[in-house]
């Protein structure tokens, strides 16, 4: 290599470097606190959780003991279920265009529903597994427990294409339970205690949202995963729980 080379290779050496670590930076990981906090059913093996219109959409699963419901949020009183056949564990569950959509784990079946009264409408097939749902203005957001998120069309349920999501340069996989919130794709990584926030052009993750310590230790027992993001538009608050938790809590993200 001659002097000429030398020359370029030291100038474009520290730039490949400065963009190597760039690319392998973190996001930021911002708190919490809690605004308010409500009755859960324990027994709800927690899926899907939406708010609409005033009301909660929950879907649960476990075979035998999945279904749908409509519940009260300041009371946690469910007002309206439907069981799911029990060769059936239910999963995602979002509202989208007058339609109720709801995953099933590893059946490759997902149903479509009636929201207010829960007549079933028709069902659609993909492959994979299914773990949750949400959806932006046009499309459905589906999440496998990969680092892929499939964009679906609502009216086919055929994919449209899909979102590699990483924290830099590293792929985050368990990807749950999702919500779209102001522009934003938030989902639980199963097994955590994290919610990572996902700008849906690029796939990278904008920051994390760390609930540690949410449930407390005497209401910890019995207890699975944290599992469950609902955001109400309208007064802008944002709710969480988890599998067979007994308090739902509404947040507010403090920022790093």
């Amino acid at each position: 290599m001659g002097d000429n080379g030398l020359v370029l290779r030291r100038l474009i050496y520290p730039f490949l470097l400065w963009a190597g670590l760039l690319a392998a930076q973190t996001a930021r990981v911002d708190s919490y606190r809690v605004v308010a906090t409500y009755p859960h059913d324990r027994g709800a093996f927690t899926e899907g959780l939406e708010y609409v219109e005033g009301r909660f959409y929950e879907g649960t699963g476990m075979n035998g003991h999945s279904d749908i419901r409509i519940v009260t949020p300041a009371t946690g009183v469910v007002v309206k279920k439907l069981p799911l056949d029990y060769t059936y564990f239910g999963e995602g569950v979002t509202v989208f265009g007058g339609k109720l959509y709801e995953l099933t784990y590893t059946t490759g079946t997902a149903f479509v529903y009636d929201p207010k009264t829960f007549q079933r409408k028709g069902e659609f097939h993909y492959s994979g597994e299914g773990w949750a749902l949400t959806h932006d203005s046009k499309q459905l957001i589906m999440s496998d427990g990969t680092p892929f998120l499939r964009f679906i069309d609502p009216a086919t349920f055929k994919e449209l294409g899909r979102l590699h999501v990483r924290d830099g340069v590293r792929p985050v996989n368990l990807l749950n339970e999702l919500e779209y919130i102001e522009g934003e794709i938030w989902a639980n990584v199963w097994q955590t205690n994290r919610i990572a926030r996902i700008n849906p052009q690029t796939g990278q993750v904008n920051s994390w949202v760390d609930l540690s310590g949410l449930l407390k230790p005497g209401d910890a027992h019995d207890v699975d995963v944290l599992n469950g993001i609902a955001y109400d538009a309208k007064g802008k608050r944002i709710f969480v729980t988890g599998k067979n938790w007994p308090k739902l809590f509404e947040i507010q993200v403090v920022p790093k």
